[in-house]
């Protein structure tokens, strides 16, 4: 008699959530319905000024979904019931670093930085009294990684404290972003960074270790780092006085009230006969009548009067 073959069926299973380490809610897809997209929106309009459209939805949906995960939450409405709640300071400040954008690199706005040291800066100091040392108050608004500031820095270092010994400078940089004011602070590059810099800066103000590029403590030193919100009327009573202002590409984030406040905000910090420089692609057109316009060698600044 044939042997007779039997056959058994395994039926596949999916791994429990003991197993698995997550719960059952977790494995659910995230969605972010429009009631709470624009609960969101509003919240963190509110909180820092920035403001994003129906249609940028997607990106604010996939940049939140990261603080959930982190979080281990099951919703986009349980994280926005949590950044309401008191005590999440730290958690809000973690949401200011997914939702904002820090590409920068040294030498990125070259036009400027000659306008600056060929006109404004001599301009500036024609006005004020000569009898006395000097203060010179430079602010990077939106200095992300700080590729813009100690760009500033080396400036100083190599062209201006030679014109002007009697000068003391003194660059502010400033963040909404904490995890990229601590990678300012290191002043540790990778080669993108780096790929505008003359080589006379290279070789004078840079280290290189394998693939990364070390600032030199000589360019660090003059630069001050702080966390500010450029919307937080409270937090930007601390910076007056300032000579000339960089806030560049930052402004396309906001709607027009906000761009208004902020832009009332840097007025107030600059002295009269101040100047502000802001990103090719902006604007202070139905911004603010404060400032006025000035037209230079392949740049533009405003001008408090």
């Amino acid at each position: 008699m044939p042997q007779q073959l039997f056959k058994f069926k395994f039926a596949k299973t999916k791994p429990t959530a003991a197993v698995s380490g997550r719960t059952a809610s977790q494995d659910k897809e995230l969605i972010l319905s429009d009631s709470v997209f624009r609960e969101l929106r509003d919240e963190i309009y509110k909180l820092c000024g920035i403001y994003y459209t129906e249609s940028k939805k997607y990106l604010l949906e996939g940049r939140i979904s990261k603080r959930i995960t982190y979080r281990k939450m099951n919703s986009y409405e349980e994280y926005l019931n949590y950044i309401k709640s008191p005590g999440s300071r730290q958690e809000i400040n973690s949401l200011f670093e997914v939702i904002t954008i820090n590409e920068t690199y040294f030498f990125r706005a070259e036009q400027q930085f000659e306008a600056f040291v060929n006109i404004l800066l001599p301009e500036i100091l024609r006005s004020k009294p000569t009898r006395a040392p000097t203060t010179f108050r430079i602010w990077s608004a939106a200095s992300s990684t700080g590729e813009e500031a100690y760009t500033l820095a080396m400036i100083v270092l190599q062209r201006l404290k030679p014109k002007y010994p009697h000068i003391n400078f003194q660059i502010l940089a400033s963040d909404i972003n904490n995890a990229v004011l601590e990678t300012a602070r290191k002043g540790v590059y990778k080669e993108y960074a780096v790929r505008n810099v003359p080589p006379e800066y290279m070789a004078k103000y840079f280290t290189q270790s394998g693939n990364t590029y070390i600032l030199s403590n000589e360019v660090k030193r003059l630069v001050k780092f702080m966390k500010v919100n450029l919307y937080d009327p409270i937090e930007m009573k601390a910076f007056t006085n300032c000579n000339v202002i960089f806030c560049c590409n930052v402004l396309i984030y906001f709607d027009i009230p906000s761009k208004q406040q902020v832009v009332a905000h840097l007025y107030n910090a600059l002295q009269k006969n101040g100047y502000l420089f802001i990103g090719y692609s902006e604007s202070l057109h139905g911004i603010s009548k404060a400032f006025k316009l000035i037209h230079l060698p392949k740049a533009m600044a405003y001008k408090k009067e």
